[in-house]
């Protein structure tokens, strides 16, 4: 449930994608494979049924921006510090905050360790729409720490 509500953002559709992906489990569970976690099976399954569910849902195509030329730098990549101020919740509604489309690609990249070739593939855009929008969000995530942390913790 923690993986559709974190790419849905609306727990109503998190419990209509969890219930397409359980019954994905359940249709297909003679091709499970033992040598692989069974965790990480059902995970699998699931995010694909996200992506599978944000294809079908045309109302999100618009908030998509495609970039076909980004270099990707280190300068986003430095470990900070200050993260460790702020609790769980708050990342996460940081993330929350995010457009879509950002939100979907940054969940893909830095939660579920997918690639930008996987990424671009999943969501049927480009590699550099796909490293655009992370690079988007980052900024996006630096902007809203910088603000709470001038304001004060949430």
């Amino acid at each position: 449930m923690s993986i559709c509500i974190r790419y849905t953002g609306n727990v109503d559709k998190a419990k209509e994608v969890l219930n397409l992906g359980f019954l994905k489990v359940l249709n297909n569970l003679q091709k499970y494979r033992t040598e692989i976690p069974f965790k990480v099976w059902i995970r699998k399954i699931m995010v694909n049924t996200l992506i599978d569910e944000f294809r079908k849902d045309k109302t999100h195509n618009y908030s998509i921006q495609y970039v076909e030329e980004y270099i990707e730098t280190s300068d986003f990549s430095d470990l900070n510090e200050a993260i460790s101020r702020y609790n769980l919740a708050q990342i996460h509604g940081f993330i929350n905050n995010l457009p879509f489309a950002s939100k979907q690609v940054f969940n893909l990249y830095v939660v579920d360790g997918f690639n930008h070739r996987e990424i671009a593939e999943m969501l049927k855009i480009s590699e550099g729409t796909s490293k655009w929008h992370l690079n988007f969000a980052r900024t996006k995530l630096k902007e809203q720490l910088i603000m709470t942390s001038i304001s004060g913790p949430l």
